[in-house]
């Protein structure tokens, strides 16, 4: 590869070929931007295992983990500057372990989402818009699935509440797909609507979800509101994390669908499959990592291996 083409614009190239494949690659595409401007700065001429490896070093946060997810970035990288230069070595991904520690999430019972939606009626101020917003808000996202950056980009026309379907435009990785509803949750949408056009005159724009001023529904408040609720309920996150996540939700409801495929004896990698289209994963492997770590599916998994066990031994 010529000494005279800048790493910098070596990346620029490949987050352009990238991205013309739909990829965002808003948080990689900074990490190797930030490899550009070391490799530019230590005057390299090919993509090598020391460079990549005294990168990773370079992090703010000097520990294994981080030093592994920054060389999962670089391979894809390191892969397109093989194109063009046959010197170029592809990190290893073991080069410092193990990027990811699979943390254990909170997954709520039904009595703590009932309880859950029955707190949001003390958010203030009183006879404000707020209370019915994040109690629709989060069995939305209890009963659906839907990632929170879906649900608050939903606008009015994205929600059909005679079919009862969900029209989810502005998905990961641009992906559309329709979400169906439970019978149970256009009559919470519709008695929603009537509540927000009834107290809300003057809309500022066309989200479902507003706020008292009009104003869309932004994910911070959203955060802050479920905070608030948790500590107001005196609730502590059960699994390795230190705060309640809006992910928790999402997390639950695939936990859930999973556990009731089992316990009902469904075809389980069938169920799994559409479950996996439903939640607008773009590989079923994305849905089985979110079993990873959950007792209850861990139990099961046991049990069903047990049972092959005893009929391979006999």
């Amino acid at each position: 590869m010529s000494a005279t083409v800048t790493w910098t614009a070596r990346v620029a190239a490949y987050l352009a070929y990238r991205r013309s494949f739909g990829f965002e690659l808003t948080i990689d595409g900074r990490q190797v931007e930030s490899f550009a401007r070391f490799a530019d700065q230590c005057g390299a001429e090919t993509f090598t295992l020391e460079l990549a490896a005294d990168w990773a070093r370079a992090s703010k946060r000097p520990n294994r983990i981080r030093w592994a997810r920054r060389i999962e970035v670089l391979r894809s990288f390191a892969r397109f500057c093989l194109r063009t230069d046959a010197e170029t070595i592809i990190p290893p991904r073991n080069l410092f372990g193990p990027g990811h520690r699979r943390l254990v999430p909170h997954i709520y019972t039904d009595v703590e989402l009932r309880t859950l939606l029955v707190e949001t009626d003390r958010l203030g101020p009183p006879g404000s818009l707020r209370p019915a917003t994040y109690r629709t808000l989060f069995g939305l996202l209890a009963a659906t699935g839907l990632r929170i950056s879906e649900a608050l980009a939903l606008t009015r026309t994205d929600v059909d509440l005679e079919v009862g379907v969900l029209d989810i435009r502005d998905a990961k990785c641009h992906q559309r797909r329709f979400v169906p509803l439970h019978a149970s949750v256009p009559p919470h949408l519709k008695a929603y609507a009537e509540l927000r056009d009834r107290l809300v005159l003057r809309p500022g724009s066309d989200h479902f979800f507003v706020r008292d001023d009009g104003r869309p529904v932004d994910r911070r408040r959203v955060l802050y509101a479920l905070h608030s609720l948790c500590r107001q309920l005196g609730w502590q996150p059960r699994g390795d994390y230190v705060h309640h996540r809006l992910h928790d939700l999402r997390h639950t409801f695939i936990v859930r669908s999973a556990l009731r495929f089992h316990q009902q004896e469904e075809d389980v990698a069938r169920c799994l499959s559409a479950l996996s289209i439903h939640v607008g994963h773009a590989k079923v492997v994305d849905t089985y990592w979110y079993f990873t770590g959950i007792p209850e599916l861990m139990a099961i998994a046991g049990e069903h291996f047990h049972r092959y066990a005893e009929g391979a031994s006999t």
